[in-house]
C-alpha cells in the first residue's frame, strides 16, 4: 500500500514538473532543471511561511506554545518515518509497509496523548493549588482588616 501511495505521489510529482518543464519551454524561458527547482521550491516554501506563521502566531500569542512544538515534532516524526520505511526498501533491511508508518505516528499520537493528560494533570492541581493559596491570602487580610482600628484611631486629631 505504502508502495503504491510513493508511486502516485511520484507520479502526480513527476506531471507537475513536466508543466513546469513544458511552460518554461514554451515561453522560451532559460532556465535550466535546477534553477526551476530552485525557484518552485523556494516559493513553495515561502509560500507555506506566509501560511504556517499567522497561524503559530496566534498560537504563541493565546499561549499555545506546546501546540506549535507538537505540530513541529509531528511534522519531523513523519519526515523520520518515510525516511526509515524508504530506507528499509533501498538497503533490504525490511519490507517498506505504509502500516508502519501508520503505527509509528500512532504511537507518537498515543505518547503524546497520555504526556499531555498527565501535563493537564498537573496544571490543574498547581491551578488549585493557587486558587487556594490566593483565597487563604485574601481571608487573611479580610480578617487583619475587622480587627485592625480604623485610621482615624491610629492618627487622632490634636
Amino acid at each position: 500500500m505504502l508502495k503504491e501511495l510513493l508511486y502516485q505521489a511520484v507520479d502526480w510529482i513527476a506531471m507537475v514538473h513536466e508543466k513546469i518543464i513544458r511552460l518554461n519551454d514554451q515561453y522560451e524561458g532559460i532556465l535550466s532543471d535546477k534553477e526551476l527547482h530552485f525557484l518552485v521550491i523556494g516559493l513553495l516554501g515561502l509560500a507555506l511561511v506566509f501560511l504556517i506563521h499567522p497561524l503559530f502566531l496566534h498560537l504563541s500569542r493565546t499561549g499555545h506554545v506546546m501546540v506549535i512544538s507538537w505540530i513541529y515534532v509531528f511534522t519531523l516524526i513523519l519526515v523520520i518515518t518515510f525516511a526509515i520505511e524508504l530506507g528499509q526498501r533501498l538497503t533490504s533491511t525490511g519490507e517498506m509497509e505504509f502500516a508502519d508508518i501508520v503505527f509509528g505516528v500512532g504511537g507518537f499520537i498515543a505518547l503524546f496523548a497520555a504526556f499531555a493528560l498527565i501535563r493537564a494533570v498537573i496544571h490543574g492541581i498547581a491551578r488549585l493549588a493557587r486558587h487556594h493559596r490566593e483565597e487563604k491570602t485574601r481571608e487573611e487580610v479580610r480578617r487583619t482588616r475587622r480587627r485592625s482600628p480604623g485610621r482615624a484611631a491610629l492618627n487622632p486629631e490634636p
